[in-house]
């Protein structure tokens, strides 16, 4: 943890400052994707919530418009479409002079369901976060931030350095906000965001910047780890496509997706 901070954001009236924990590894004036993911999932769940009607967020999918800064921030939250059954939601990430980063989310309605017994599903499982291995110590020649400072990382495959598919345990090991516990929502899209990078496979002679995550979920996650079982592919025409599963200690709980810029490294 970096020395004097112990939180990602701290609020300023109704901005939200970043902390260095929020900062992403390639910029010291831009956030990770993590971060700004997890604050956006906030307020989309957060917003016009009913403890009588209870919303699950099935869906959320967070547009990074151009790199978040280090530097105060506004959420900007409202019904794209209200309903009782079916919600969208959409937040709005601003610094003082752009709007950064966007995210809409997809709210169903939750009920207590008798289902019948012997259902096929799918309950993946993967070796639990006590028999990883922690992030590649080669890391600390990048800037501290979110994805070494403000996460905890435990692979039980691949490595964030090494070429390949990866699947990687992930704890928020510091709060968004002081005095209030991370949401499993929250906790998602803050790892859900490193699924290019522990999967990469073209090693550092290119870049592989997300300028998207979508996040579907069936449950939320139980307990701190969030497993991200991730896979990249490429194109020669520059695109590319990041998938992870996405689990807990128990099995599968949904899928996310991002959208790769590659390109060249500028020598």
């Amino acid at each position: 943890m970096l020395e004097g901070h112990s939180v990602l954001f701290v609020r300023d009236g109704e901005a939200f400052v970043p902390t260095p924990l929020a900062r992403g590894p390639w910029s010291a004036d831009a956030l990770h994707g993590g971060a700004p993911a997890a604050l956006l999932a906030r307020a989309i769940e957060r917003f016009e919530a009913d403890d009588r009607a209870p919303m699950f967020v099935t869906r959320i999918t967070i547009e990074l418009l151009r790199p978040v800064p280090l530097a105060p921030l506004r959420v900007v939250t409202r019904f794209a479409r209200p309903g009782r059954k079916v919600q969208l939601v959409e937040a709005a990430l601003h610094s003082d002079a752009h709007e950064v980063a966007r995210a809409t989310g997809l709210r169903i309605r939750m009920a207590d369901l008798s289902l019948p017994s012997g259902l096929i599903m799918e309950p993946v499982t993967k070796a639990p976060p006590e028999q990883g291995v922690p992030l590649a110590p080669a890391l600390g020649s990048f800037l501290p931030g979110f994805h070494s400072h403000a996460v905890e990382h435990r692979f039980v495959r691949g490595q964030l350095l090494t070429p390949g598919p990866a699947t990687d345990w992930i704890r928020l090991k510091v709060p968004l906000l002081a005095d209030e516990e991370p949401s499993p929502l929250s906790r998602v899209c803050a790892a859900a965001d490193f699924g290019n990078g522990v999967s990469q496979i073209l090693g550092g002679d290119f870049t592989y910047i997300n300028p998207d995550l979508s996040v579907y979920l069936h449950r939320y996650p139980v307990g701190e780890w969030v497993c991200i079982d991730s896979v990249t592919r490429v194109e020669p025409h520059g695109v590319g496509l990041a998938e992870s599963r996405i689990l807990d200690r128990s099995g599968t709980i949904g899928r996310s997706l991002q959208s790769l810029i590659v390109e060249a490294r500028r020598s």
